[in-house]
Formats: C-alpha cells, structure tokens, sequence
C-alpha cells in the first residue's frame, strides 16, 4: 500500500521543491502496525460517485488571526534567538546582528498571483500586530526595501537549482541578482546593516505555496537567516510542517526588532540582553534552563541522512537505508524532540511502498513523539493523515472518519489547505464507502475550495480526489454536472 501524499522540505534562504509533509495518530491504530490488514469493506458495486461542480468552485483563503504565544521557558528560547541569527545554516557564524532600521516596505513584481496581494497584505498585518515591525506595503512605482518578484519557475530554478523560493540581500531584482551572483555583494556575513532584499517566488507555484514562501522569506529577510531541525513549533524548520508563522517566530522578531538591540551588536551583546526582553515580552516563559550542548546540536550527519531521505534524486533503496541511519542517530542522541519525530515520519514516508507494517509502526512513533511537544499539534496531523490514508485502504472506514475528524481543527488553526482538503476527502470517502452519501457530498464540496487554494488548479484538485477515491475503493467520478 502507498499513500501518495508527500511531505514539504525548505530549506531556509533557499526552499526547497521535495516531498511535502503530511504526519500522525493515538494508541487505537496499533493493531495497524502489528497484524494484517482488515478485510476491504466495500460493496460489490458500488455506485456512480456524484459528479463535482463544474466549474470548481473558487479558492479559499484563511483568514489573518494571532498565532498563540510559544509554551516553552524563555530560557530555551534565549538559544534559539543567538542560533537563528548569529548562524548560517551552513554553520558559518555571523559576526553582528542585522536588521532593518526604520520603517520597512515590501512590494510586489512580476507576474503576480491572483491571491499573492491579499496574503501579502494579511501577512504585513500581522508583523506589524504581533511582531511590532513598522512594515507597510510600497505604494505603485515606489521602490521598496524587499521587493518580492515573481517569475517562471524554470527561469528562478536556473539560477539556484531545486530552490521553490529564497531571498537575496543588498538587490531589488532578479536581473541584479544574476548581474552579481557569486560576490560579496550579497554575502549575508558581510553586511552591516539591512537596506534591500529581495524575495524570489514562482508564479506558476499554487496559492498556498505563494502564501508560504511570502511567510517565510519575507522573514527571513527582515531576520532569522538559519533553521533549526529541533523546533517544534516554528516556520524556521526544515520539516516544514508549519506553513505559517507561528507565535515563537513572531517572538523572535520582536524581540530582534526591539529598540534595545540594533545593527552591528555582536552575539555577546544580544544575549546579554535577551534575559530582561523575553522577561518583558514574554513573562509566561520565566523559569527553566537551555538545552544541553549535547542536545542542543544537530550534527551534519543526520541533516545529511534526511535530505538524502527525502530526496527525489536517491533511489528508492537509498533513501529507505538514509531515513534508517536518521533515526539511529535519534535514537543515539536520546532525542525526544521534533528531530526525532520527524526522522521516523521520514523512515513511514519511504516505507509506505515497500513496508506496510514499518510505515505504519513508524507513523505511530513518529505521532507520538510529536503529541508530547508544544506547537506540534500539526505534525501529528499531517501523521495521523497518513494513518487514516491506511485505514481507508484496508476497509476500516470508522477508523479513517474518526483520524480525519480528529485533525481537521488542527490543520485548519495550521492554515495548511493542502492538509485540510485531504483529510477532508479523506473523511468525504469514508462517509461514502460507510452509506452516509449526504455526509459525504457536503464534506467533498466543502474540500474543494480548500483544495483549490492547497493544489492550485481544478486539475490537480481532481488528481488528489481521485488518489483517495481509489484507495477506498469508490468507483471513478463523472466530471461535470
């Protein structure tokens, strides 16, 4: 059995096209991990599925709300704050802190997606609420300190190979980019200040990967220039489960937008100050200690077996023996975080084809692991998708509704659509195959629009429909009526 629903992998200032993440469930599913499958369940003939509106209807769109504050100690996030801005993802360190000084504006060129203005607009909004940053949108014709540029995919990808978006300091265009890639013109490590950025998004990419990469490049152009694999509860992760920015990464900004610090400070300086700014800014997490070095660390080799896990261009076999040595190393590392959670999702994604039983196993420790930790409440939903994903292929038809409805509150306080119209559909296909037909036309029609905004085009929608439709075993959809 495959479920063919992948898993998101960026990568800081350069994200990445790779599998896109979708994760996890309780104690009930275990008999799944352990015996055969049920029987199928399905009737010998079933009916015609209820053709879909036509035309789709349209996308839908979340709207803007506060992300809740992080529930860990201040202390913790102390070390978080020096790691994202004083590191490079390649581990080379940052001399000073950057950031803008004064009023910043972001503008929008190119071949702009029909939505890209109104999440950019609910994105401003939001920095300016939660964060405290002084942004506005540029006026038309006005130059801007990040300019966010659209453009073919192909044509970006050129230029930085399998990167899905990323931002450049000290340009205002992709043309000035190319004119001074490979210089230190825009060497992060060699800037004094931030005055330009600019942010670079494929046009043909779907709403929700527009609204994604506008999250997190924008960002990381105002701040954070690093990621890091342990936190659960933060857009600056490679997992990619958080698909917008969180109450942590808000924190963060604030406090490196705070009037105590400025340009210039070295890493000494800042956290010399951070005790007393997350005092004032974030008074719930007083108390507890940093990660040990020892926990703390993520060492090359596990970020090198996860990329080599998720990676398109490694063989099936390779990318099986690479999400097994990722989760040795967890294991190793007595880990008991996100990373650790996030290397067994890893080790159910690449066994799903091959390993039912393993999958399964996987996708239930991987659940488990990410129950216990704050913000994670999506990564067990993208875990328990695929569990239901199962269930619904095997027959157990209660089992699937019940993992589907559980998520469902999750993913949509995610505002992750792709999620939310999957395990939608999921839950449509089950109502289905269980008799309840009414149930499942409203939960189907209410997917749709979600779908629209997660997959981008009708025919993408129809591909997803159609995935889940024949794992339950339904018989094809007629199109139009």
């Amino acid at each position: 059995m495959s479920t063919p629903f992948p898993a998101p992998c960026r990568a800081g200032t350069a994200r990445r096209d790779g599998v896109r993440a979708l994760a996890a469930l309780a104690v009930g599913v275990l008999a799944l991990a352990g015996c055969a499958p049920g029987p199928q369940v399905t009737a010998a003939a079933p009916p015609p599925l209820a053709a879909l509106p036509e035309p789709l209807p349209a996308a839908r769109r979340f709207a803007p709300r506060p992300a809740p504050p992080p529930a860990r100690s201040n202390a913790e996030i102390a070390q978080d704050v020096i790691e994202l801005a004083f590191r490079l993802e390649s581990g080379r360190r940052l001399a000073r802190l950057t950031r803008f000084e004064g009023p910043v504006t972001v503008g929008l060129a190119g071949a702009v997606p029909p939505l890209a203005a109104a999440d950019l607009a609910d994105l401003l909004g939001r920095l300016r609420a939660e964060a405290g940053i002084e942004v506005t949108a540029a006026r038309p014709g006005q130059p801007a300190a990040i300019t966010v540029e659209f453009l073919p995919r192909r044509r970006m990808q050129a230029a930085v190979p399998q990167a899905a978006c990323y931002v450049v300091p000290a340009v205002s265009s992709f043309e000035e980019f190319l004119a001074v890639r490979g210089t230190d013109r825009i060497d992060w490590a060699r800037l004094e200040r931030r005055e330009r950025a600019a942010v670079f998004i494929p046009s043909d990419a779907t709403p929700q990967d527009v609204r994604d990469c506008l999250h997190e490049e924008v960002a990381q152009a105002l701040g954070p220039l690093n990621d890091l694999y342990r936190l659960p509860d933060s857009i600056f992760n490679d997992d990619n489960f958080h698909a917008v920015l969180t109450g942590f990464d808000m924190l963060v900004l604030r406090l490196i937008y705070a009037p105590e610090l400025a340009s210039g400070m070295g890493e000494a300086e800042v956290a010399a100050r951070l005790p007393a700014l997350l005092a004032r800014e974030n008074p719930a997490g007083a108390g507890g200690r940093p990660l040990p070095a020892g926990l703390a660390e993520t060492p090359r080799a596990w970020s090198d077996a996860i990329e080599a896990a998720l990676g398109a261009r490694s063989t099936t076999s390779d990318r099986g023996t690479a999400a097994r040595a990722a989760v040795q190393i967890a294991q190793s590392r007595g880990w008991q975080d996100s990373r650790a959670g996030f290397s067994y999702f890893a080790l159910g994604r690449i066994s799903t084809a091959r390993d039912t039983e393993l999958a399964l196993a996987s996708f239930l420790q991987a659940a488990a692991i990410f129950r216990r930790l704050p913000g994670a409440a999506p990564h067990v939903a993208h875990a328990e998708m695929q569990l239901a994903a199962h269930a619904l292929a095997v027959g157990q038809h209660e089992r699937a509704l019940a993992l589907a409805n559980a998520n469902l509150r999750a993913a949509a306080e995610a505002q992750n659509a792709g999620l939310l119209a999957t395990l939608m559909m999921i839950k449509a296909a089950a109502l289905e195959a269980l008799g309840r037909q009414a149930e499942a036309r409203a939960a189907r029609l209410d997917s749709l629009g979600w779908a629209r905004y997660g997959f981008g085009s009708d025919e993408a929608v129809r591909a997803r429909l159609a995935e889940i439709d024949a794992l339950a075993g339904l018989r094809s959809r007629q199109a139009g009526g």
